[in-house]
């Protein structure tokens, strides 16, 4: 075993003894984006389990793996169950108008809201619809009461606390009843089998995937 600070030696260094070098990065989001560029220049596989990219920073790796045909993996929650609870969310986004998201992590956290809250948020706006039409003027007696809001309507909710690990709720309203649905992650070995999934497969993928839904289908 090497350790080392010196990424790009390293990179180099495997991908020169082992074709379909795999990396995996669960570090910060001021660097992920280099990580993960460096990886697809060496052309090592990456694996990304770091949030706080950006849309376009996404779109320019995307971009990037697809030209040099390695394939990538950004993967804002390796939980299959995340996974499960995005789906039934995206079903119930079919039925309601109204609906809000709360992520809930450990105060450890660098960035908000969650990739995962994003994503979930992306999953649900791919339905093509305008969410929360307004019903009066709401006013906000301190900035950020009500989340982040964004195009389309959603709001997005985050809150940092010691004794967390990573939680989500997506909470729909209609006439007469709510919809919840919550997804809690207890301990981070919940993770273990969607990152082995996407180690396996990462090096048969074409271009870069954004999210663990696009591996579930794959043979363990």
């Amino acid at each position: 075993m090497v350790v080392s600070r010196d990424l790009e030696g390293c990179l180099c260094l495997i991908s020169q003894q082992h074709r379909g070098a795999v990396m995996v990065d669960f570090t910060h989001p001021a660097v992920v984006y280099d990580h993960t560029r460096a990886a697809i220049a060496y052309g090592v596989h990456p694996v990304i389990g770091t949030t706080g990219l950006s849309p376009e920073q996404l779109e320019d790796l995307a971009d990037f793996s697809r030209k040099a045909s390695v394939g990538a993996a950004v993967i804002p929650n390796f939980s299959v169950g995340m996974v499960l609870l995005q789906q039934a969310a995206v079903a119930a986004a079919r039925f309601y108008d109204h609906a809000e998201l709360i992520e809930l992590h450990h105060n450890g956290k660098a960035d908000a809201p969650s990739g995962t809250c994003i994503k979930t948020a992306e999953l649900l706006e791919a339905v093509g619809k305008t969410y929360n039409p307004a019903s009066m003027e709401e006013k906000e007696s301190l900035g950020g009461s009500r989340g982040g809001r964004r195009p389309s309507g959603l709001r997005l909710h985050a809150l940092r606390l010691p004794g967390l690990v990573a939680h989500q709720e997506v909470m729909f309203g209609g006439p007469g009843e709510t919809y919840t649905l919550r997804h809690d992650t207890i301990d981070r070995s919940a993770y273990m089998p969607g990152v082995l999934r996407t180690i396996r497969h990462v090096g048969s993928l074409e271009g870069l995937i954004y999210g663990l839904e696009h591996l579930l289908a794959a043979p363990c």
